[in-house]
C-alpha cells in the first residue's frame, strides 16, 4: 500500500483541548495581559508562522516525489500542528471572559488574579498567583483558578485559615498577605495635549 494512503499515528486531533476542562457552568476566565498574549500567539500563527509553511510545502510538493521529500513531510506535518493550535485558541478565545483584576487593588479578600502569600501547617511558606487555566504557569508561582490551592484561597481574607484537602489528608493554610496588580491605565500618565 503506497504510504500516500495511510494516516499517521499522531497525537488525537485535540490533543490540545485535554486541559483541565471547566467547570459545569464555568467560564474561562482570564486577565486582559493573557487575552492579549493568546491573541497575539493567534494572530502570529496566521498571519506568520503559517504563510511561512504554506509556502514551503508549496515548493517541496513542486519538487517531484512526495514520499521521500522531508521538506514536504516535515511541512505537512508541522501545518497541521500551527493548524491545530489555531483551532485551539480561537475556541479559547471565543469562550474567554477577561477580569481585570487591579479593580480589587486595595481588598483584603482573595479574588481572581490575586498574588497571595500563605504558610501551611508544616511551616511552608509559599506564594501563588491565580490566573486563568490558559495562563497559569506553575514554574512561575502561578496557579489555575480551578486548581485545589486556588479554590481553597478564594473569598478567603488575610489572617483566615483555610482547609485543602490534599492526597496525604487536609491541610491547613494560613492567608498572610495579598495583593492585586496596578491597573496600569492608572499609573500611565495622560498623553499631553
Amino acid at each position: 500500500m503506497s504510504k500516500a494512503f495511510t494516516k499517521e499515528a499522531d497525537a488525537p486531533e485535540d490533543e490540545e483541548l485535554a486541559l483541565p476542562p471547566l467547570p459545569a457552568g464555568g467560564k474561562n476566565y482570564i486577565t486582559p495581559q493573557g487575552y492579549a498574549r493568546l491573541r497575539a500567539e493567534l494572530l502570529d500563527l496566521i498571519d506568520h508562522e503559517r504563510p511561512k509553511i504554506v509556502e514551503v510545502v508549496h515548493w517541496a510538493a513542486s519538487n517531484g516525489d512526495r514520499s521521500e521529500n522531508g521538506d514536504y513531510l516535515y511541512g505537512k506535518k508541522r501545518l497541521r500542528e500551527i493548524d491545530r493550535r489555531i483551532r485551539f485558541l480561537t475556541k479559547r478565545l471565543e469562550i474567554s471572559e477577561v477580569v481585570d483584576p487591579s479593580l480589587h487593588a486595595g481588598s483584603d479578600q482573595v479574588f481572581f488574579g490575586a498574588t497571595v502569600t500563605y504558610v501551611d501547617d508544616l511551616g511552608d511558606e509559599r506564594t501563588v498567583t491565580i490566573l486563568g487555566i490558559d495562563e497559569a504557569d506553575s514554574s512561575q508561582g502561578q496557579v489555575s483558578w480551578i486548581s485545589p490551592v486556588a479554590r481553597a484561597l478564594l473569598r478567603a481574607r488575610v489572617g483566615d485559615e483555610v482547609q485543602l484537602p490534599t492526597p496525604g489528608g487536609v491541610r491547613t493554610l494560613e492567608i498572610l498577605q495579598l495583593h492585586y496588580p496596578e491597573n496600569p491605565a492608572a499609573t500611565t500618565p495622560a498623553p499631553k495635549a
